[in-house]
């Protein structure tokens, strides 16, 4: 769990300072240049695409995981706009709220219903 923690913080740290490089860069013109891409039909609209999927995915298991709660849908859009940078925070928090447990920082309060204890 250390390691995963440890990648989690570097995730959150990389991003945090690479897109702020891009921000001071190009602007904050994320939105156009990312479905530009995609309507190209060229290689860098596919990853687009692709990491659009991961980041619908993303969003998805934080809906369920939550219950489709109104906070855990609140939580799936902060998934799907945030990316990494949201999901780096909230893993990483469910990983200490959770006391390591993989099995409660993925499926939640679940684990109750789905694994029998003896």
């Amino acid at each position: 769990m250390t390691l995963f923690r440890g990648f989690l913080i570097f995730s959150f740290i990389s991003i945090v300072i690479y897109t702020g490089v891009t921000i001071s860069n190009h602007g904050l013109n994320l939105l156009p240049v990312f479905f530009g891409d995609m309507k190209a039909m060229a290689w860098p609209g596919q990853f687009n695409f692709d990491f659009m999927m991961f980041l619908a995915l993303s969003a998805l298991w934080t809906a369920w995981r939550n219950k489709f709660s109104p906070a855990g849908l609140g939580l799936a859009v902060l998934a799907f706009f945030g990316g990494m940078l949201f999901l780096s925070a909230y893993l990483f928090i469910l990983s200490l709220k959770s006391n390591g447990s993989l099995i409660q920082v993925m499926i939640g309060d679940r684990v109750d219903n789905i694994i029998e204890r003896p």
